[in-house]
């Protein structure tokens, strides 16, 4: 989804759920969030809570997904 957006654009682990469970994304967010942080660590995506760029095992509440230093336009478009 972020390879579709513009470089600076950060997306809501609830768009990525309601994608993959329209009827029940609600069930499925907890995944998205386990995902962002996996990704985070792997440095292809950063959380982000107020703009801020935070720790993704620490983040409480709302978050954003942003790209990292390490997200490929490329490969990202194929997951």
């Amino acid at each position: 989804m972020l390879a579709s957006r513009a470089a600076s654009s950060t997306i809501c682990p609830s768009e990525v759920a309601r994608v993959l469970d329209p009827e029940s994304w609600r069930s499925s967010m907890e995944l998205v969030r386990a995902a962002a942080r996996r990704l985070a660590h792997a440095g292809r995506v950063e959380v982000r809570q107020h703009r801020a760029v935070v720790d993704p095992d620490r983040a409480k509440g709302p978050i954003r997904i942003g790209r990292g230093k390490g997200f490929d336009d490329r490969r990202e478009s194929e997951s």
